[in-house]
């Protein structure tokens, strides 16, 4: 089966995807990322500010700390709307329902989407599957929930004779959200895109498709915009992509996207991103997350270059080499100088400290200060510019103490 590609007709505006951010459940259950209570309120307020639509708040079953960081975070939430993952238990569903209330409270129920998980983690058949779906609507339903997920755990190793009737017996029990989760990170675009149109053609307009995409292949975000693509009304996503083993489609990623494609895509949503980095390093204090070099938009380098023929284009227009824009992000431009860097930089900082760039100084600095760096060394342009005055000061020239002047 071809995906199918959601075509926004003239004049109809673009299709407003939900975002669901998962980042102190999924997030936080992955090995070296568990946090206290306190800790995952502040972070799920920093999250609500950034226009998200649902914070998952964790599993209340499966830790005191759990059910008390649903209890405070679901008093504290003003804007956006809270979840909870829980087996097809009524225990589980029970004690979410004394942590968080049922006001605004997405009650998610995971059902076992897969042969191999029924037999080698369940134990259970295809039957008992459908079984418990059933029990576990009807009583969550008697709690009072309006807003029922059923998460296909597995969903993307399933095959449509088991699917189908975990999804209808859930439509039938009052399901108005089908999340379809990549468990294993072991789909491609084109496979999960598939899956998503074929439960969207399965299931009523009225009920949402939501994505939960792993990242072991590193495929995370395009599955989950695949699926977008593919007709899925949300996304399930982390701040910096965190999660179990490799992590779930990156939050500042598919905002993105959003900012930059998304009119091309059809497509918009309620994310405010100049909060995403400020979220981000609150998260890295809570976790103890050291920001890689190389990561899109949190990376140490996603704007920052030190690369001569980039900074050469940079200086005149920095659009020659930066599409994305730090300031959407609340990130800042880094022109740092190592010995990948030339003389267009020693002369452009030149130029911003007052200091006339002879042939002979530009030829003195870039040899003693950029040339022979070494083991990846760099210097900021301020700093580069400091010791540009110290050094022409130190050999005597007028002009030196003119600038340093000028810089007080």
């Amino acid at each position: 089966m071809e995906t199918q590609v959601m075509v926004v007709e003239e004049g109809s505006g673009p299709r407003r995807i939900s975002v669901f951010d998962t980042t102190l459940r999924d997030g936080e259950q992955a090995p070296g990322n568990a946090m206290r209570p306190d800790q995952k309120l502040a972070l799920a307020l920093a999250i609500e500010a950034l226009g998200v639509n649902v914070i998952e708040t964790g599993f209340p079953s499966s830790s005191p700390s759990d059910f008390e960081a649903t209890r405070l975070i679901s008093q504290a939430l003003t804007t956006a709307e809270f979840a909870t993952l829980n087996r097809a238990v009524r225990d589980d569903i029970r004690l979410a329902a004394e942590a968080g209330g049922v006001e605004n409270h997405h009650m998610q129920i995971m059902a076992t989407g897969s042969d191999i998980h029924l037999e080698h983690k369940r134990g259970i058949s295809r039957a008992d599957g459908v079984k418990e779906i059933v029990d576990s609507f009807r009583y969550a339903r008697s709690l009072g929930f309006t807003k029922i997920t059923l998460g296909i755990e597995d969903a993307s190793r399933g095959s449509a004779e088991l699917l189908r009737p975990l999804i209808d017996a859930s439509l039938e029990e009052g399901a108005t959200t089908v999340a379809l989760a990549d468990t294993t990170g072991w789909m491609v675009p084109s496979e999960f895109g598939d899956l998503v149109a074929r439960v969207r053609d399965w299931v009523p307009s009225s009920v949402n498709v939501s994505t939960h995409c792993h990242d072991d292949l590193g495929l995370s975000l395009a599955n989950a915009l695949a699926g977008i693509e593919a007709g899925a009304d949300e996304v399930q996503a982390t701040l910096a992509g965190i999660g179990e083993r490799a992590g779930n489609t990156p939050l500042e990623e598919l905002a993105a996207v959003f900012v930059y494609k998304g009119q091309e895509l059809g497509i918009t949503c309620d994310l405010k991103t100049e909060g995403l980095y400020e979220a981000f390093r609150l998260l890295c204090g809570s976790i103890g997350l050291v920001p890689p070099r190389n990561k899109a938009i949190f990376g140490d380098n996603a704007f920052a270059t030190q690369a001569g023929i980039h900074q050469a284009g940079m200086l005149r227009h920095p659009i020659t080499y930066e599409q994305i824009e730090p300031h959407v992000f609340g990130r800042e431009r880094a022109i740092l100088v190592g010995r990948h860097s030339g003389r267009n930089v020693v002369r452009y900082v030149c130029e911003q400290v007052g200091v006339q760039a002879e042939e002979g100084l530009l030829t003195d600095v870039y040899e003693r200060y950029v040339a022979n760096r070494t083991n990846g060394e760099c210097v900021s342009m301020a700093e580069l510019g400091q010791i540009i005055l110290e050094m022409v000061k130190r050999e005597g020239d007028d002009r030196a103490d003119a600038a340093l002047e000028a810089r007080v």
